[in-house]
């Protein structure tokens, strides 16, 4: 696991925008996976100041959102879609093939079992995620799988816990219907992204973050798992890291994995 450390949120925005303009430039047909929420906004602002520089095109990318919630509509204010919509998508309109860009939409009368099969196979027939960017949540949930959550589960609907309901309250209207259920990736389906990046910015993250690096591995902090996953890079604002332990080990060897990335490449693994 690749830790670095940034001095802002707008850095850390920086430094993924510039990860993934590295990969489709790379790999014209990458596979993204994606992630809401207020973190990645200042992400997506990034990207489409480099839509519009003509320093990336996503013509040939495939996209897949990490969740959606349960029984809302792709049209609905509160939908992840329409979160995507707003931020990215419709920024970058003539560039992008929205056909291509799936959400694990499920409402009522669906079979979230078969929702989930059906975003596997759509994953598989993509070729596989090529890099997935997540979010953390304070609980340590990554995606929608809170805590307990299997490290071995795939798509399917999830109860969300009262922590991560209160969380994402701010973001719903007083009288606005709000979720409890959610459809999401599952861990399995997290660990079998190529490269992960995540995100983490804020105080109210440091907690979470150093149980990520440095906690026991266990389902009761999901994001955990990622210790065993041989591509992970953790992008850190100051905040987000004023308790991750022996931090100046990390900031040294950003440094020097910086040297190597400049010299032989990002993402060798991928063709």
């Amino acid at each position: 696991m690749e830790v670095i450390i940034c001095d802002t949120q707008e850095a850390v925005a920086d430094r993924v925008a510039n990860y993934i303009k590295y990969l489709i430039n790379k790999k014209e047909n990458a596979t993204l996976g994606l992630a809401t929420g207020s973190t990645p906004i200042k992400l997506y602002k990034k990207l489409i100041e480099l839509y519009n520089n003509n320093e990336v095109t996503f013509k040939k990318t495939t996209t897949f959102n990490l969740d959606e919630y349960y029984n809302i509509d792709g049209d609905n204010i509160q939908s992840y879609r329409y979160f995507m919509n707003k931020y990215l998508f419709n920024k970058i309109d003539i560039d992008i093939d929205k056909s291509k860009a799936h959400f694990p939409i499920c409402l009522e009368g669906e079979n979230p079992n078969l929702i989930g099969d059906l975003y596997e196979k759509k994953i598989i027939n993509a070729g596989g995620i090529d890099l997935q960017i997540l979010g953390l949540g304070s609980n340590g949930h990554i995606g929608f799988n809170e805590p307990s959550s299997s490290f071995m589960s795939k798509t399917r609907i999830k109860t969300l816990t009262q922590k991560t309901i209160d969380d994402n309250s701010r973001l719903f209207n007083k009288n606005e219907y709000q979720p409890n259920m959610a459809m999401t990736m599952g861990i399995s389906t997290i660990l079998n992204a190529k490269y992960i990046i995540l995100i983490a910015t804020g105080e109210n993250k440091s907690d979470a973050v150093n149980r990520l690096i440095s906690g026991a591995i266990s389902s009761k902090n999901p994001a955990s798992i990622l210790q065993n996953h041989k591509n992970v890079i953790v992008i850190l604002d100051e905040d987000a890291s004023s308790k991750v332990n022996n931090i100046d080990y990390y900031l040294n060897a950003a440094k020097e994995n910086k040297k190597l990335q400049e010299q032989f490449g990002y993402f060798h693994e991928l063709k």
